[in-house]
């Protein structure tokens, strides 16, 4: 397996390959996302922090990490004023959203999603389908989703505390279906990482180039040997809060490890290299087969998956759910 293909980050749908269950029925391949602009007093934006937006510099020359997603070169790209959300969209929220609208995901439409081996219940052992290839600690559980994330037989309203982690097994199309009922979109890639650096540089991380400056864990990601041992160092073996390690300078939290997020953009690894790339407003190219997930998450580990630096770039087809992917949302400013 090469640099470019090391997945750890997140199973993903291959039906050539599947031996469960196909949905009964299609949704269309993309859900409606506009919003209308936000005032400093809209209730969408209670949660939210407003970023000013303006020339950054997007990407990274960097070897630290995968060339081959295309991570650099270092672009100055320039941003209109947006809100976005300071946490990731949790358990609770989509919880609301699903009573609501009576919404039914992807996973569920499926009849399964992708668990790390080692979290699936013991109860559940017996629902494992198939491994994901070339990965073969991602498992496909019968009855795991949104609501049961390691097996169908505990669900997050078992531990309360997890109304507070972020949502997951949620695909880019139950995320966009989300921010479009909350008023609210995906952010596109640029608007993503121009939050997560929080206005630092071309540095490594949201808070600067030490991972663990004076020795304190400032995200959830592998601690040990990937994938053998998780020593949980860092406080959590799973997810974490939304809300746990401290925020970056533009009061974002967890934009480093815990679950990736989904944004707006088809993934390419060159286009951003073409002359159909604009410097104003980036938004990806016109289509494609798999959407950019960013941010890295509670499984990444550098001997493997070295994504949870913040121009790292990964992706995944917009009907994949795993137990490592979220999202968080952002509102054009007025």
């Amino acid at each position: 397996m090469t640099d470019e293909d090391r997945a750890c980050c997140a199973g993903s749908r291959d039906r050539q390959h599947s031996s469960v269950a196909e949905p009964s029925d299609e949704r269309p391949a993309d859900v409606p996302t506009a919003t209308d602009p936000a005032t400093a007093d809209d209730d969408r934006t209670n949660a939210m922090t407003r970023l000013d937006g303006g020339p950054f510099l997007m990407g990274t020359d960097s070897g630290a990490g995968f060339p081959q997603d295309g991570e650099g070169p270092v672009r100055e790209v320039t941003l209109d004023p947006f809100y976005v959300d300071r946490f990731a969209v949790t358990n609770a929220q989509f919880l609301e959203f699903v009573r609501e609208t009576g919404y039914t995901t992807d996973a569920e439409r499926f009849g399964w999603s992708f668990v790390f081996e080692d979290f699936v219940n013991d109860a559940d052992r017996d629902r494992i389908a198939r491994t994901a290839d070339g990965a073969s600690w991602w498992v496909a559980v019968e009855g795991a989703d949104w609501l049961h994330p390691n097996g169908p037989s505990q669900t997050v309203l078992d531990n309360r505390s997890l109304l507070k982690h972020p949502v997951t097994h949620v695909s880019w199309r139950d995320a966009a279906a989300y921010a479009d009922w909350a008023g609210k979109r995906l952010p596109t890639e640029a608007e993503w990482e121009y939050a997560a650096r929080g206005g630092l540089r071309r540095r490594t991380f949201p808070w600067g180039d030490e991972l663990r400056p004076d020795g304190e864990h400032r995200c959830n990601i592998w601690q040990g040997e990937f994938p053998e041992q998780n020593t949980g160092d860092d406080g959590y073996v799973q997810t974490a809060p939304v809300d746990e390690y401290s925020p970056n300078d533009y009061g974002l939290y967890n934009v480093a490890g815990n679950v990736w997020e989904w944004c707006s953009d088809w993934f390419d690894r060159e286009y951003h290299t073409t002359d159909a790339y604009s410097y104003d407003n980036p938004t990806g190219p016109d289509d494609g087969t798999e959407r950019v997930m960013r941010g890295g998450s509670h499984l990444c580990h550098r001997s493997w998956c070295n994504r949870y630096r913040v121009a790292a770039r990964s992706k995944n087809t917009p009907d994949s759910s795993t137990g490592n992917i979220g999202f968080r949302c952002v509102v054009d400013a007025a």
